[in-house]
């Protein structure tokens, strides 16, 4: 398990994520990457603890997934079943799980700012963390994606299922943008990953 851990994670969070994964009974499986999320944690009916993690993200990305699942475990088990599957039980788990890894040991130094206030109060994806999200992407393998805030107004982009929509106008914090085949209006975070179309 470590030497595959090692193709995934940063060299000084192996040994600590495979105490984890040891500890913890979890059954971890890398998966092809979904779009819909990063990773997600499930007690199967032999009561086996277990993780997946899309195996397209990045060693940082990675790790933030992997120990988010494991939260879900442990503030399951430390607070019982009937919790918010992101409420403050899961968001002070999350938050002392990670705490040993955010040092420079581990993630880049332009990472740990973001970091530092993203931990303050964590939300249900890193993603929709606006600022870690692309301080994230600077470690992503090149791709053909954008992100909304980067689509010039007007302009087209295309979802991971192929529709086709057109950017408009910034609302509070999220962008309306007009989907081409139905004429409906839908709002987009800033951060969501698009295919721009160039006209």
């Amino acid at each position: 398990m470590e030497n595959v851990l090692e193709k995934y994670l940063p060299e000084r969070a192996v040994e600590p994520c495979f105490k984890l994964i040891k500890t913890n009974n979890i059954y971890l499986k890398i998966v092809n990457e979904r779009v819909t999320r990063h990773g997600d944690y499930r007690k199967m009916p032999n009561g086996q603890h277990q993780i997946t993690v899309n195996t397209n993200l990045n060693k940082y990305r990675f790790l933030i997934t992997l120990v988010h699942e494991i939260a879900h475990l442990k503030a399951f088990a430390d607070f019982g079943a009937r919790i918010k599957p992101h409420g403050r039980e899961w968001k002070f788990t999350f938050q002392q799980l990670m705490l040993p890894f955010i040092r420079p040991e581990v993630f880049p130094n332009t990472l740990l700012p973001y970091l530092a206030r993203h931990f303050k109060n964590p939300k249900a994806s890193s993603d929709t963390d606006a600022h870690l999200s692309l301080a994230l992407k600077h470690f992503d393998a090149p791709n053909n994606k954008n992100f909304i805030f980067e689509i010039p107004f007007g302009a087209s982009f295309r979802l991971y299922n192929g529709k086709v929509f057109k950017r408009g106008n910034k609302r509070v914090k999220r962008y309306e943008c007009l989907e081409v085949s139905s004429g409906r209006i839908y709002l987009f975070n800033p951060n969501a990953e698009v295919e721009f179309i160039k006209e």
